[in-house]
């Protein structure tokens, strides 16, 4: 039985197949990238701050524990017991100094309040400038989305480009894969433009 066509990568693919397969091919595994790249946007989003706490907005710090570092989320549990408040409780109390530092020492912004058994983040309303500023950073995110999809979108037309030089697809296949592969990456465009959306309404909101 043959593997489903969107595990095999385009690099991998041979002359002599099928024009049908070779297409597939190269189309579902530009869609699986650029799905990703939309997931990769909207995670970075997560990581924005907005008036709100949000386990999210920790997730990028590194703890160094016992000499190496380790995500936040492995050594604790967070929970957003207010609406402005995350509660970081360690699962072991000799992790609670090294959090508390890696808190300081990050670009979240907020002083860590420790208590010796939890630690405290108290998110403060955001000014209408810090709003502005965070809507910026978000909308460089999801421009450099975009252009990692068009990139994909770049790389697949070569690939189909090439195989039609080959003799192995021809022009109107190309034309059609093409026609497909504009259409899809179009779609994953407007998934950025529709988080991106989402999120500066989020940070605009009062």
């Amino acid at each position: 039985r043959r593997a489903p066509a969107a595990s095999v990568p385009a690099a991998r693919i041979t002359s002599g197949l099928p024009w049908g397969i070779v297409i597939e091919e190269t189309l579902l595994e530009a869609m699986e990238k650029m799905d990703k790249a939309v997931e990769h946007v909207q995670g970075q989003f997560a990581t924005v701050r907005t008036g709100r706490a949000t386990p999210a907005l920790v997730d990028r710090i590194n703890v160094e524990y016992y000499g190496a570092p380790v995500p936040i989320q492995q050594l604790a549990t967070i929970q957003v017991p207010e609406a402005r408040m995350l509660l970081i409780k360690p699962h072991d109390r000799n992790s609670l100094g090294p959090i508390e530092k890696a808190i300081r020492d990050s670009d979240l912004g907020v002083a860590p309040n420790n208590d010796g058994v939890v630690i405290r983040l108290n998110f403060p309303t955001l000014t209408e400038e810090r709003r502005r500023e965070y809507v910026k950073v978000a909308k460089n995110m999801a421009e450099d989305g975009r252009i990692a999809i068009r990139n994909l979108r770049r790389d697949a037309r070569k690939a189909l480009e090439a195989f039609e030089k080959d003799g192995d697809i021809g022009k109107d296949d190309l034309e059609r894969a093409e026609k497909e592969l504009e259409k899809f990456t179009g779609e994953h465009v407007d998934r950025v433009d529709a988080a991106f959306g989402r999120k500066e309404a989020e940070l605009l909101e009062v």
